[in-house]
């Protein structure tokens, strides 16, 4: 289980093709407090350490994971968002985040308004994925506020912290990122359908 308040950035140090799957190698500034078999999200991916050595730790990702997120598309010295899984007892700053990502989403507009940006996203909705006005989503594993709802797409404002401290400021128009939607508009979609 996640926040969605991202903790620091990793860079991409290493991709191994094993079969289907991807080892990736992260070098992060909190490697040294990580241990083996724990969870890490990256963009918002839930994956398990597999290995550490120095300043690097190394996760893999299998295919069905690669082929619902934007973890396919990396490259050597990419940068990614990471976050430790959240300790009970601590203050949930962001909302309920699984680590589990739903679809990827394609960003299609960026605007810098009075010292904040706003970024709209589009996706598949065939899904039955929804976005509600001031609800949760998490986009690459960023905890955010829908701002403008739409069947298929949404836009998020972002404040100069989060631009900087996270991929945000990576983004460019047709940027893919992981969309995990919130967990209790998930459930309540899915008890509807089931009504109909």
């Amino acid at each position: 289980m996640f926040t969605g308040i991202i903790e620091t950035l990793g860079t991409v140090e290493a991709l191994e093709k094993i079969g289907e799957n991807l080892n990736i190698t992260i070098a992060s500034e909190f490697t040294q407090e990580l241990k083996i078999d724990q969870s890490v999200a990256h963009n918002g991916v839930c994956l398990t350490v597999v290995s550490l050595d120095g300043d690097q730790y190394t996760v893999t990702a299998i295919e069905e994971t690669l082929d619902k997120t934007n973890l396919r598309h990396l490259a050597l010295g990419d940068t990614v968002n990471l976050e430790r899984a959240m300790k009970l007892g601590a203050r949930l700053d962001g909302h309920i985040v699984q680590g589990h990502v739903d679809q990827t989403g394609k960003c299609t507009k960026i605007e810098q308004k009075d010292g904040s940006w706003f970024f709209s996203f589009q996706y598949d909705f065939s899904s039955n994925n929804l976005t509600i006005e001031k609800g949760s989503i998490t986009v690459d594993g960023v905890s955010l506020t829908v701002v403008d709802s739409q069947k298929d797409a949404f836009s998020v404002a972002i404040i100069p912290y989060t631009f900087e401290h996270t991929r945000f400021h990576h983004y460019k128009e047709g940027s893919t990122v992981n969309l995990e939607f919130d967990v209790i508009g998930k459930y309540v979609a899915r008890l509807t359908a089931l009504k109909d």
